[in-house]
């Protein structure tokens, strides 16, 4: 069977009406009375029903609630900017209540698929928004997909767990610590410099839970996310990745702290040791692929 348009709903609607005021002018002894009294429930009837559509088209969908506080909270963003608390607040809030559906997601789509393959499993991103203050976008990981250790220099990021289990691993630079000289291994080409961190995330996160936030020089700014199970997540970043700007994306690799544990300007007590580490830069890894997709939720009007 077709879809019935709004025209022929209308044509039904019409029609019965027209049936019961012809019925009604036949019962002259119960015809005016009648026809008043259905007359004010008709009317009363379709004005509910227009009250109702108007309610309808008042309400805002959450990812364009949430476009809309971006705007506002990321206005005058640049490198290093940091929303104030009462904004942080607003945005986390907002994060929290949105549901995979809200975006037009579900777990049982091919991209949470798990994959057969000798490399790492294909990560999808579907992009929402970018402009010059923000954007936002969703990553999609099938089990055991990776997003490789990565920074976000000079950046505020939001990051919503919308369903799965993902595990996650986050470090800050330690301020002041020294580098240290590293033999490079055989098989990168990066450069030989490490830097100290220290751990700041290395657990389980586990949907519905609170958004996670970062920021330019504490909070974990970088992290890398493993899945457990499928999962996906919704980021926001302001201000986004540039490199004219000099925000571009580094990966590293992370060493443990006892590897490099010979110079003497670093003191670390043993129980604390598991707690730091050495970051080296890399290339972008091989194995990563990041796959685009449609994003198929709500249109977000941008005026």
């Amino acid at each position: 069977m077709g879809r019935a348009t709004v025209a022929d709903i209308k044509g039904r609607d019409f029609s019965e009406l027209d049936k019961e005021a012809k019925a009604n002018t036949e019962n002259t002894n119960k015809g005016s009375n009648t026809n008043k009294n259905r007359n004010t429930t008709t009317s009363d009837s379709r004005g509910r029903k227009n009250r109702r559509r108007q309610k309808k088209t008042m309400v805002v969908h959450p990812v364009q609630r949430l476009f809309d506080a971006c705007k506002d909270v990321f206005a005058h963003a640049g490198t290093g900017f940091v929303p104030p608390p009462d904004k942080i607040e607003q945005l986390s809030a907002l994060l929290d209540e949105i549901r995979p559906v809200d975006v037009g997601l579900s777990p049982r789509m091919p991209f949470f698929s798990p994959q057969a393959t000798r490399r790492a499993p294909t990560i999808t991103y579907l992009h929402i928004h970018e402009c010059e203050k923000f954007s936002m976008g969703i990553f999609c990981l099938p089990p055991s997909g990776v997003l490789p250790l990565h920074n976000h220099p000079g950046m505020t990021v939001f990051s919503k767990l919308l369903f799965g289990t993902m595990h996650i691993k986050s470090y800050d630079w330690v301020v002041g610590a020294p580098s240290a000289s590293a033999v490079a291994e055989p098989s990168q080409t990066q450069r030989s410099e490490v830097r100290m961190a220290k751990v700041k995330v290395d657990s389980n996160l586990t949907a519905p839970c609170k958004t996670s936030i970062l920021y330019p020089a504490d909070g974990g700014n970088m992290h890398c996310f493993t899945a457990v199970t499928a999962c996906t997540v919704l980021d926001v970043l302001g201000p986004p990745y540039s490199d004219l700007e000099g925000r571009h994306c580094t990966y590293y690799l992370a060493y443990p702290f006892t590897k490099f544990s010979g110079d003497e300007q670093v003191s670390i007590p043993d129980e604390e040791k598991d707690k730091y580490a050495w970051l080296q830069e890399r290339d972008k890894p091989e194995d990563l692929v990041v796959e685009g997709a449609l994003y198929t939720g709500p249109v977000i009007r941008e005026n």
